[in-house]
């Protein structure tokens, strides 16, 4: 960890292998449960301070490195299925929001307009609470024909809800969001299996990063005037949506009152150690925006027609993802997105410059590589400190002379000396496969 970053050690464990949940008092259940704000900070991850303000956590140098290996891996991942990125401001005029509908439904959870001068009349901005009507506009500034759709956009971009200072939490319900959102742009045939590939994004991702969800969800509209009045609309979407969950096989249950203000929606729910849901990725089938902005595409008969608009995230909130990260790993993250990959330890001085050697050809590999020599503590003290590091290369006066590696893994495996080239080479193609495993049986 970079110097002027420094955590307490986590000593709770006493295994090489903490496990948050097995190792954490159990005389009392909350007490129990892994917390993400305490082990954020113990981990120097993110922290907060009032001077910034609630609700606004800021990310320290690990925790800013396990975000954007996350946001890396997601804009990849939108690459390889046809997503096209984009980037929009975080403010818009009034009307913008007025003609999306988010005025009139949604404007409790925005920030007050900002008014750029002091005449009678001035012309107002706001903090955008929603990416969709950005992209809607980006979709209508060009002319489109049939055979460019499904169109895929897709941004990582920031947005803000004026939550009340009682709900926020950590970095699971905060002001300021970067949200991992992208708009689908396609024709009504083409809807069920955008969707459907979503989905499958979502399954994707969820496995390399170890978590499962708790249920699927399929979000209907409950009793109110927070929805689009368009009783059609609404049952053609929900169609849509319960005929993409049934051939996916997928349990889901059906829950009133939970739907976006313009449509329903697919939730992927997750749960923490006391249960408590909170969504994390969605699919949502919109009629109504695309009619509030008049965007069309041309058809294979010339004339204009209506397009689609497919919502979806794979992981939403970034903060989110990460805060249900830090929870279920305690800490212990995937090596693909861990803060420090791979620690070099040399027993003695006289191995420090063979550890410097396999620190630069980490680097060379991009892999995030520390050097944790002796003038830290001894060797076992080293180890414990390391712990929640995937692999620990220690290097010995044998491994020196031969150019080799004594690999310790995570989990408590030890592997026989091998030359670091080869060690390395392993561990890039493991870390570059975005998987769970430590270690291939190969």
């Amino acid at each position: 960890m970079p110097r002027g970053f420094a955590v307490r050690s986590l000593t709770r464990c006493p295994s090489a292998y903490p496990d948050v949940r097995r190792c954490a008092p159990t005389s009392n259940e909350e007490t129990a449960m892994p917390d993400h704000r305490k082990l954020g900070r113990e981990l120097g991850l993110f922290d907060t301070d009032p001077l910034i303000g609630a609700g606004l956590p800021y990310w320290l140098p690990d925790g800013a490195t396990v975000r954007h290996t996350l946001e890396e891996y997601i804009r990849d991942a939108e690459r390889r299925a046809g997503y096209r990125h984009v980037y929009s401001p975080v403010l818009g005029k009034r009307e913008l929001y007025e003609l999306s509908g988010h005025w009139s439904h949604y404007s409790d959870d925005m920030f007050p307009p900002m008014e750029l001068g002091t005449e009678p009349g001035a012309e107002q901005v706001v903090l955008r609470p929603s990416l969709c009507p950005h992209h809607a506009v980006i979709y209508r500034s060009r002319g489109h024909s049939y055979r460019e759709l499904p169109l895929r956009m897709a941004e990582l971009g920031g947005m803000y809800r004026s939550e009340l200072s009682g709900v926020l939490g950590g970095l699971t319900r905060v002001r300021a969001i970067q949200l991992n959102d992208a708009h689908i742009f396609c024709t009504l045939d083409q809807v069920a299996d955008e969707a459907g590939a979503a989905l499958e994004l979502i399954r994707r991702a969820y496995e390399a990063l170890g978590i499962a969800p708790a249920r699927y969800r399929l979000s209907l509209p409950g009793p109110g005037g927070k929805y689009v009045a368009a009783p059609g609309m609404w049952r053609r979407s929900t169609a849509l949506l319960t005929d993409v969950l049934d051939r996916s096989g997928l349990p889901y249950e059906a829950e009133e009152g939970e739907a976006a203000f313009y449509g329903p929606k697919i939730d992927v729910q997750v749960a923490d150690g006391a249960g408590r849901e909170s969504t994390l990725s969605t699919v949502q089938v919109d009629f109504h925006q695309p009619e509030r902005f008049d965007l069309h595409y041309i058809g294979p008969d010339g004339a204009r027609h209506r397009p689609v608009m497919v919502h979806r995230s794979i992981i939403g909130s970034v903060e989110r993802a990460v805060a249900h990260l830090i929870e279920e790993h305690g800490g212990a993250f995937p090596a693909w997105l861990a803060p420090t990959q791979l620690v070099v330890l040399p027993i003695s001085e006289a191995e420090l410059e063979q550890a410097e050697e396999v620190v630069r050809r980490c680097e060379g590999l991009g892999l995030r590589a520390e050097l944790a020599g002796p003038e830290r503590g001894s060797l076992g003290a080293r180890i414990r400190e390391s712990r929640l590091v995937p692999y620990q290369a220690v290097i010995g006066a044998r491994e020196a002379g031969e150019g080799q590696v004594a690999l310790r893994l995570r989990d408590g495996r030890r592997l026989d000396p091998q030359p670091a080239g080869e060690a390395l080479a392993r561990i890039g193609a493991l870390v570059g496969a975005h998987g769970t495993e430590l270690w291939d049986a190969a």
